[in-house]
């Protein structure tokens, strides 16, 4: 049988980010050091990616998830690398109307080990400018 903890804790190593496990759910976030503002004010509260996995299988497989706060620029050069690796990409949009620069947030999802997936998100976050 899988162990959650152990996977965990080397999902949070590949992606060099603390993880927390709770429900069955394991879950990260790795912040991003962006300078966005919304309507002209400094903005720092969702700059973060938010990475899971949960469903973890006896053969260590699992719905793996994740959103990523992109700038404008990366969406081609990230969206690419992570169609390299063969993950699902199921949504880009945007929070914020009135940001600046218009952030996006992108939803990346797969079936499959999570160190896995965590592997392939952190080569595609090679490409990432900060």
């Amino acid at each position: 049988m899988a162990d959650i903890n152990k996977i965990a804790e080397k999902f949070g190593e590949i992606l060099d980010v603390e993880t927390e496990v709770e429900d069955g759910m394991c879950e990260a976030e790795k912040d991003r050091d962006l300078d966005v503002t919304v309507q002209g004010r400094p903005f720092k509260s969702e700059l973060s990616m938010e990475i899971h996995f949960e469903a973890l299988e006896d053969d260590g497989r699992a719905l793996n998830h994740a959103e990523i706060v992109l700038l404008p620029d990366e969406v081609p050069e990230y969206t690419k690398a992570l169609g390299k690796n063969n993950l699902t990409i199921s949504a880009l949009h945007n929070h914020w109307l009135f940001a600046e620069p218009s952030i996006k947030y992108l939803h990346v999802q797969s079936v499959e080990k999570p160190e896995e997936f965590a592997q392939k998100l952190a080569n595609a976050n090679k490409v990432l400018k900060k």
